[in-house]
């Protein structure tokens, strides 16, 4: 049953309040492949169909409480597809217009879905951080521009962990009766491994949290050297490759770190398609990816929570798309589940802090 059921005699105010109480479901054949209990908290079931909701929802109301952000103001964002989808639906449903500023190259399901969702969608080159077209700077010179913008700044707002250490992991901790042996996740804005990786260090320290990094990212190298250089290659993953130190990151308390290859992610989508019926996108694919790579290197008997990070449907014209993958020289047919797993019990590629 899900955990929404408990609200059905309830008539809520507006559709900002169903976000959060997502199901944590266990993945059937992964875990029989692993002998662990990998479990996916699944985000897709908020209303703006991802995780990110949680933190557009925490931003614009510490930013109402605070005074900053004020009646026929605004909201101005720079973003790579779902904060900016998140933010919409919150601000509509609170009174607020939005301002969406997203580098060029990112899914058309995403662009599309925020203009659906009533924000004016601006696009961009893309470009690297340290350029002042990047969709950053970008995003926080329109709002200075304009007293009446306000700018959420996700990656700097620590209301953006703070969504995760007050909601997600305490449902998380109810939902397993705080028995859990590792959470695994990727890492954008910093936010969500974050708040949740903070929250279960101070319950139970023996919960390791690991980091799972696509190829092109610079995060893993910043764990390992304290300085973010790109690994080799490059990820047709979404708002993951970050390349600077961010303050929500800075909360995180992370014990493991995995930089793992796009073709890893293809195999498990088509793998719990397959197997369990979850269609997942290209984080949720490279987080379940990580799962299992902890369950390799943690033994068997071990409980594995993860994140279904958005909707599946979002990542149809590069995961799902059977053209664009032979463009990146990956066959979806030719990738082995199993061969994966028993080469990752036998990778010492990995990084313990």
């Amino acid at each position: 049953m899900s955990s929404n059921m408990l609200l059905d005699n309830m008539i809520l105010d507006n559709i900002s309040q169903t976000i959060g109480n997502t199901d944590l479901v266990k993945i059937q054949s992964l875990s029989k492949l692993t002998g662990c209990e990998i479990l996916l908290k699944c985000e897709q079931q908020n209303p703006g169909g991802s995780i990110k909701d949680r933190a557009a929802l925490q931003i614009i109301q510490d930013a109402i409480a605070s005074g900053k952000l004020k009646p026929g103001m605004t909201i101005v964002e720079g973003t790579a597809g779902n904060t900016g989808i998140g933010l919409a639906l919150v601000a509509k449903a609170l009174g607020f217009d939005l301002i969406v500023v997203m580098p060029k190259g990112q899914t058309p399901e995403k662009e599309r879905l925020i203009e659906l969702h009533g924000a004016e969608l601006r696009l961009v080159d893309p470009c690297p951080f340290a350029n002042q077209n990047h969709f950053y700077h970008t995003a926080r010179r329109i709002a200075e521009e304009n007293k009446n913008y306000w700018w959420a700044d996700q990656f700097e707002n620590t209301s953006n962990y703070q969504a995760h250490y007050q909601h997600t992991a305490p449902e998380i901790w109810r939902q397993t009766d705080g028995n859990i042996n590792a959470f695994v996740s990727v890492c954008g804005t910093g936010g969500t491994i974050g708040g949740n990786s903070k929250f279960f260090a101070e319950k139970n320290p023996e919960i390791l949290t690991w980091l799972v990094d696509p190829d092109g990212s610079g995060i893993h190298n910043y764990l390992k050297t304290g300085e973010y250089v790109a690994s080799e290659g490059g990820s047709f993953t979404e708002g993951i490759a970050i390349m600077r130190l961010v303050e929500n990151f800075k909360a995180a308390k992370i014990h493991r770190s995995v930089n793992l290859p796009d073709k890893d992610l293809v195999a498990f989508s088509r793998y719990v398609r397959n197997h369990d019926g979850i269609v997942v996108g290209s984080s949720t694919a490279l987080n379940v990816a990580g799962a299992v790579f902890a369950a390799a290197k943690m033994g068997k008997g071990k409980r594995i929570v993860t994140f279904s990070c958005d909707l599946g449907e979002r990542s149809y014209s590069k995961l799902w798309n059977s053209e664009f993958l032979e463009t990146k020289d990956i066959d979806p047919v030719k990738q082995d589940v199993k061969a994966l797993y028993q080469k990752y019990i036998e990778s010492n590629d990995y990084l313990e802090l």
